[in-house]
């Protein structure tokens, strides 16, 4: 469920404001985001946690801007993390340190002596030599650093290849069939405490089968390992929950707690690290039309969004769903075209042969589902500055992020000048 509903004027809103009195202050291209859906999302994968010992650790690379987060930190909500940069930002944001856990393969000697310093949950091990690194820093700090291996159960998820993080030829994680051997190797460090279980399989993942037999394995290696005589305390299932794109409908968060439930169990603590699941459908990209462009073969709506703002179609062949932010009547024909911004590649294309009003330039068109790694995977490319983003509540809205001006974007390269070229290139 969201919060974006067409009035009784037929205007496209976010909870009680209108889409177009966020365009006329902030501009366009600009993300808009509903509290309310947020809080509900979060609430709901609550609920359907009932009875079980669980932190729902937020997945910041899906959305990491801090009132986001401190809306989430309010809630209860942990965070999962992937960089130093986004251990600050929980942290900014109100997060303990005691709800956060670190993932991923890459974590610099500096970013885990600030996880150590902070006291987090839980690193999430992807290799040995981050144990080792892990320990050493620990030990420096006269500190112990509580571990879990991430291990890979070679099943293979997710709604595209390059979100499918379960199968053996990903570089993420540690085989499964070798993590016995690699518990036993941490718990002779002074510096490692072991706690825990870590495992994730993908992202978008709509089908509940991979997650019950990612689970059965996890189950089946926390025995041995206690049996080893390892204390683990806190299985990390990972995030990856499917959620709606359209008209497909995502996972039902009914069947995947079942799965947790069935596989799992009710004793041992679980953390959960939803992304998606959370702020996906609690936003939208708003774009103006800039032309209407028509050949023999194709209809084209060029917008002044464009993939460095919204990369997932570009990237991932994503589907977003495009609106028209001004409702056609009922009797209004639809016609089909094609969404594109306006950088100079031949992939900025958002959607083909989409079923559109007749749309003329000024005209607002929202797509759905991008509150989850839109804005934060966006970048500067053809020089066009980041898209702001804006905050809903109620019958009001704030600029959460500015779009910056060209001076501000300029201000970070520092000139250098180059030695004349004095070089004879006479024949």
């Amino acid at each position: 469920m969201h919060h974006f509903h067409y009035d009784q004027a037929g205007i496209l809103c976010a909870e009680g404001v209108p889409l177009p009195d966020i365009a006329r202050e902030v501009g366009t291209p600009v993300y808009v985001y509903a509290a309310a859906t947020l809080r509900r999302h979060y609430r709901v994968f609550q609920d359907a946690l009932d009875g079980l010992d669980s932190l729902i650790a937020y997945s910041l690379k899906a959305n990491p801007n801090l009132s986001v987060l401190r809306l989430l930190a309010d809630l209860g909500a942990g965070a999962d993390v992937v960089s130093g940069g986004e251990l600050d930002r929980a942290l900014r944001a109100g997060i303990p340190g005691e709800r956060i856990v670190f993932s991923g393969v890459g974590k610099t000697e500096g970013e885990i002596g600030e996880a150590v310093a902070a006291d987090i949950l839980q690193f999430n091990v992807e290799s040995v030599a981050e144990l080792e690194v892990i320990n050493r820093v620990a030990c420096e700090a006269n500190r112990s650093a509580p571990i879990a291996f991430r291990v890979n159960p070679d099943v293979t998820a997710g709604g595209h290849e390059k979100i499918a993080t379960g199968h053996r030829h990903t570089k993420f994680g540690v085989p499964i069939a070798r993590s016995r051997e690699l518990y036993a190797r941490a718990r002779e460090m002074p510096g490692i405490v072991v706690t825990g279980i870590d495992v994730h399989i993908g992202s978008q993942i709509l089908d509940v089968a991979p997650f019950r037999t990612a689970f059965r394995a996890v189950a089946e290696l926390a025995g041995d390992l206690r049996a080893d005589g390892h204390d683990i305390r806190i299985i990390d299932v990972g995030g990856g929950i499917g959620v709606p794109y359209g008209d497909q409908p995502g996972l039902p968060l009914g069947t995947y707690a079942d799965a947790v439930r069935d596989t799992l169990g009710m004793e041992t603590r679980l953390v959960f690290e939803p992304g998606r699941l959370i702020v996906g459908n609690a936003g939208m990209l708003v774009s103006s039309v800039l032309y209407m462009k028509e050949d023999s073969e194709r209809r084209f709506v060029i917008l002044d969004a464009a993939m460095n703002d919204l990369l997932r179609p570009t990237l991932y062949g994503a589907h977003h769903q495009p609106f028209a932010v001004t409702k056609p009547g009922a009797r209004a024909s639809q016609h089909p075209c094609d969404l594109v911004g306006p950088v100079c590649e031949s992939g900025d294309v958002f959607a083909e042969d989409a079923l559109m009003p007749l749309l003329a330039p000024g005209d607002l068109v929202a797509f759905s589902t991008a509150g989850a790694y839109g804005a934060v995977m966006a970048s500067e490319y053809n020089s066009r500055p980041l898209v702001p983003e804006v905050m809903v509540s109620g019958d009001r809205f704030g600029i959460i992020r500015r779009r910056p001006t060209r001076e501000e974007s300029l201000s970070l390269e520092v000139p250098f000048d180059a030695e004349p070229d004095t070089a004879d290139c006479s024949p």
